[in-house]
């Protein structure tokens, strides 16, 4: 009996969009206020150190798309080119990691849109409402993507042009300024903007759904890596400028305050809605791709095989969406997610690790970029984790090891019957 398969529904710019909204999603509100409690100015160079690590990774992703256009992203790779168990704890670190980033979103999106003490409730809708649109097909997921991030992309152009009218903060770029946090507190920065640039993962994983795919993900993936920098760039100089390293540290919505510092009262509430905007656009990519990569590890019997069907009409892993929003549903109502970033972050690295090395091995006749980037990014994974709270890095190996054991027990019964 054949596989189950999707159809091949996205073009370039759909596939770019969906990059773009899983890249410019609530970090770009949240991120850069962390970063400078870590390395005050030399945050900048953080986010130099995380999009050269993370186009290290773009481009290993990249690469293995265009031989492999199908679903799953690193987990159908690495079983391809290295070996089924590669390929797992890819797909596992993937689906524990986004997890929680779902919840992470949905929970953004409520502190923004929500009145007090109703932020777990319109969490929880806001996943139900987009696993039902993610329900009714890959187009209704592109079509949506592709609003939220346009909303996304005016928003930051208004905060923007209010911190270029401010004046700037005193000694934001002075002598010393970029080496005050130490090289520490710029790996640590690093650390926390890396993934802000981790949606084109989003892109790989709906391989089976793309037209022209040895064409269209590299592209996609690259385009949308690029225009997220710019994005990212733009933005940190504002709100260190603006506000200053220190004023920045201490706000927990640096966008909005560095557009409300430069007079600009009346366009705070339009960052406000942008940042609600940015983490449904976010929520609604991972929600994609953890569905994509699960209904792959349930095709080759990594979970249970449930989880393969397509829907007649819309033709998605319907029944991998519903029980990724479901987990998403349970975990924003019952868990405090102040810590699970860090837990999402080593699920994650471990991902792109994997990649990293299955691209590395990848022959002459495949391959489009050289391998030192291969060996920047898996060094730059390993690095990167390395910075992650020891809480985070415990937590993320104990759940690991408990999949890889599943898989050792599934495997065991499997040859026993």
């Amino acid at each position: 009996m054949s596989s189950p398969a999707l159809q091949r529904r996205l073009g370039l710019g759909d596939a770019v969009f969906i990059g773009l909204g899983s890249m410019i999603g609530a970090g770009v509100f949240a991120a850069f206020g962390p970063a400078a409690a870590a390395a005050g100015s030399g945050l900048l160079i953080g986010l130099a150190l995380a999009a050269l690590v993370a186009f290290g990774n773009a481009t290993s992703t990249a690469q293995l798309a265009a031989v492999h256009p199908t679903s799953g992203g690193v987990y159908a790779y690495g079983r391809a080119e290295l070996n089924p168990w590669w390929g797992f704890v890819a797909g596992w670190g993937f689906v524990i990691g986004k997890l929680a980033s779902c919840a992470a979103m949905a929970l953004t999106f409520a502190a923004y849109a929500a009145p007090p003490g109703w932020e777990r409730p319109v969490a929880i809708a806001a996943v139900a409402a987009l696993t039902a649109v993610n329900w009714f097909g890959v187009t209704r997921t592109a079509q949506v993507t592709r609003a939220i991030v346009i909303v996304v992309l005016l928003t930051l152009a208004v905060a923007v042009a209010a911190g270029g009218a401010a004046p700037d903060a005193p000694g934001w770029l002075g002598p010393g300024a970029l080496w005050s946090g130490g090289w520490y507190g710029i790996l640590q920065s690093a650390g926390l903007l890396f993934f802000a640039f981790a949606g084109y993962a989003r892109i790989a994983t709906m391989g089976e759904e793309v037209r022209d795919p040895v064409r269209t993900i590299p592209r996609a993936i690259v385009l949308a890596f690029t225009g997220a920098l710019v994005v990212y760039a733009l933005v940190a100089v504002t709100v260190l400028s603006t506000l200053g390293p220190a004023a920045l540290a201490a706000s927990p919505d640096p966008v909005a305050a560095a557009t409300a510092a430069a007079g600009w009262a009346w366009a705070e509430p339009v960052v406000r809605v942008g940042a609600a905007a940015a983490s449904l656009g976010a929520l609604l990519a991972l929600i994609a791709g953890i569905g994509r990569t699960s209904f792959a590890m349930a095709r080759e019997g990594d979970l249970p095989r449930f989880l393969t069907a397509v829907h007649p009409r819309w033709h998605v892993p319907h029944r991998a969406d519903l029980v990724i929003g479901a987990i998403v549903v349970a975990t924003v109502a019952v868990v405090d997610l102040r810590g699970a970033i860090g837990f999402s972050s080593f699920g994650v690295l471990l991902y792109y690790l994997v990649a990293n090395i299955a691209a590395f091995r990848q022959g002459a006749d495949v391959r489009r970029y050289p391998r030192v980037l291969q060996v920047v990014g898996a060094a730059g994974c390993v690095v990167l984790g390395l910075t992650l709270p020891w809480q985070s890095v415990a937590a993320g190996a104990l759940v690991a090891i408990a999949g890889i054991v599943y898989r050792m027990l599934r495997l065991r019964l499997t040859r026993a019957a």
